[in-house]
């Protein structure tokens, strides 16, 4: 553990040191934006040594490319082949440019491996997207409580300058992804217990609605308070088919307003406290409601610490975790997954630390995340027990999405290093139809009112 720590400082002193020299370079000025910097606000340049190219632009697809054919046959650098591969072997060799979480992970799970690519940084956005995030610069605010968001232009990011880990949170939780996330067939799998080996593996469809997503400009404070509206009922097993729920998150309101419609009782209950580290239901406490995504909800429990950049190796392009056509028990086994569905490159991330707040109560007290400085996904996360050891790490699989022009990660692992198990959920892998990302409709599902108890009833009923 002793050494961990060591590893933990030598990351925040470095990162420290890239944040001042970022600080004292210039002043928050949006004509960088497009200029000097991506229209995202990350740095354009290279890194020094090159091993980071310079930014080039939104990917487009290969000719012919639609909606149903595989993501990955129709990238441009899909014949590629690994620098290297990391494991426990080598691991220190490579540990300044790996989260301590990744370190466990490499050293804990057996087989572990993670294989890294040439970088490729092929993350855009749209015209309109960057325009109001120019127009946020000096516009866009966080609420008096320090967490909430009041006012932006969307669909843009927030804060391209951000001063604090809350306006970081809040350019990745405002991230371009269009109107809706529409998934078909839905895996969420929980691997075996140590000696088992039967796995969890709930089949559902989901809907993902973002009100403020609709092309143009708008100010959030003219647009419904939600961050984001989700339904969602399971087919699988038995035990949770046929369960239903409504999900919405807000701008400036602590956790959720959640209704679950459970089968036994053919009722629909508001469910107050299903929110920030309350487990989700039917998966053996390995699965927290704000793990999705690597985070979800509300950021009100937690203190949000800007610490600086770092050059990292995260998943990227990693269209493995997209695959519909493989088999599934091909890219989850037994205790990761699959290597050959798990692509890595070295990009420079935000590293965020949340402190979760005095006289609130949370599982993991202590979180670090990571956030990618072109698309402001979230790319991977530490999570430590109240002992300050690490029991969890995430990762988000991070792909160019051709319908929005913008990246997503959606996909996402979860290692619990303490039971030696893992999540892997919100992804379209082994499932037979991919992920839709819409970018305008006229569907009842991409209106505020069919996220409420009545709609869920009605549709529960049928």
């Amino acid at each position: 553990m002793k050494t961990m720590s060591k590893f933990c400082n030598t990351v925040v002193a470095a990162s420290l040191v890239l944040v001042s020299a970022s600080a004292s370079a210039s002043e928050a000025d949006p004509s960088r934006l497009g200029r000097d910097l991506t229209p995202a606000g990350g740095e354009k340049a290279a890194s020094k040594d090159g091993s980071i190219p310079a930014w080039g632009g939104k990917e487009t697809p290969a000719a012919g490319w639609a909606y149903g054919k595989n993501r990955g046959a129709a990238w441009a650098h899909k014949g590629e082949k690994p620098l290297f591969s990391i494991d426990a072997g080598n691991v220190a060799k490579y540990a300044d440019k790996l989260t301590p979480g990744q370190v466990a992970t490499i050293k804990q799970v057996k087989g572990y491996r993670m294989d890294v690519y040439p970088t490729h940084r092929n993350c855009g956005v749209p015209d309109f997207v960057a325009d109001n995030t120019r127009k946020n610069v000096g516009f866009a605010k966080l609420g008096d409580d320090g967490w909430s968001l009041k006012e932006a232009n969307v669909p843009g990011y927030p804060f391209p300058f951000p001063e604090n880990g809350a306006q970081a949170m809040w350019n990745s939780k405002m991230r371009y992804r269009g109107l809706a996330l529409e998934y078909k067939n839905a895996i969420t799998a929980v691997s075996p217990r140590k000696g088992a080996d039967e796995w969890i593996k709930a089949t559902s469809e989901q809907t993902l609605f973002f009100p403020w997503g609709a092309k143009g400009s708008k100010p959030v404070s003219k647009l419904p308070d939600i961050e984001y509206s989700t339904y969602l009922t399971y087919n699988t097993p038995t035990a949770l088919a046929g369960q239903a729920f409504v999900l919405s998150l807000f701008l400036d309101q602590p956790g959720s307003e959640t209704f679950y419609y459970f089968t036994g009782q053919r009722r629909v209950r508001r469910m107050p406290t299903y929110a920030y580290d309350a487990p989700q239901i039917g998966f053996e406490n390995q699965y927290l409601v704000d793990e999705p995504f690597v985070f979800n909800g509300t950021i009100d429990r937690f203190d949000w610490k800007l610490v600086g950049k770092k050059e990292l190796y995260v998943p990227y392009n990693s269209f493995g975790a997209y695959d519909f056509d493989a088999k599934f028990d091909d890219i989850a086994q037994a205790g990761s997954i699959s290597p050959a569905h798990r692509r890595y490159e070295l990009h420079r991330v935000w590293v965020v630390e949340a402190s979760v707040k005095a006289g609130v109560r949370h599982v993991s007290p202590k979180r670090t995340f990571y956030i990618d400085e072109d698309s402001w996904n979230l790319v991977a996360a530490d999570d430590y027990d109240a002992q300050g050891k690490i029991w969890k790490y995430r990762e988000g699989f991070v792909i160019p999405v051709y319908e929005t022009g913008t990246c997503d990660a959606p996909a996402f692992v979860q290692y619990n290093l303490n039971e030696g198990r893992y999540v892997f959920d919100m992804n379209s892998a082994g499932t037979g139809k991919d992920i839709q990302w819409v970018t305008e409709g006229n569907s009842p599902r991409y209106k505020p009112g069919f996220y409420t108890s009545d709609n869920l009833r009605a549709l529960s009923d049928r």
